[in-house]
């Protein structure tokens, strides 16, 4: 369902998918080549959301701006994460159940792990691997760990947001 808020409607790329039974309100921007599956909200009530290119933003995900959300390109925000930061950039993972509490500000080329919890006004450097509750910052992400959770996840969901676009679903 994709719904104006206060004269504000979201502008979704021709290209990405977004599932009908998703809900997108408000000045929400969706780049090229992104998923936003079944059970996810984008809420930008009280501030602008916007998604970059080759971003999946999974089940049950909820993001909702506070003041701005900018996620940035080969994003993968995993199933029932609940986003509340300022911004994510690059190639990035956001693991399954995580939070990004409001303020959190995640770097390029991180992973964030399954039920991590970062916290209100933290900010996580390039390349950081981010583990916990509260979250703490536990190493370097390998090139394996980038080609294989970040860059190698988001070339398999474009193709596949893709034919769940072409099959109308």
């Amino acid at each position: 369902m994709i719904r104006s808020f206060d004269g504000k409607t979201p502008r979704i790329a021709e290209s990405a998918f977004v599932s009908e039974a998703a809900y997108v309100v408000g000045d929400v921007e969706i780049g090229e080549e992104c998923g936003v599956w079944p059970g996810a909200v984008i809420r930008a009530d009280f501030g602008a959301v916007k998604i970059g290119r080759n971003t999946d933003i999974e089940d049950n995900v909820v993001l909702h701006a506070w003041s701005s959300l900018e996620i940035g390109d080969n994003v993968v925000v995993g199933h029932s994460a609940m986003i509340h930061g300022t911004r994510i950039g690059n190639d990035v993972l956001i693991g399954i159940g995580a939070a990004l509490l409001p303020g959190a500000e995640v770097g390029n080329e991180c992973i964030i792990a399954a039920g991590a919890v970062v916290t209100e006004g933290m900010k996580v450097p390039d390349r950081s691997f981010v583990v916990g509750v509260p979250a703490e910052i536990r190493g370097e992400v390998s090139e394996e760990q980038l080609r294989r959770w970040t860059k190698g996840h988001a070339e398999s969901y474009v193709p596949l947001a893709r034919r769940f676009k072409e099959q109308g679903l």
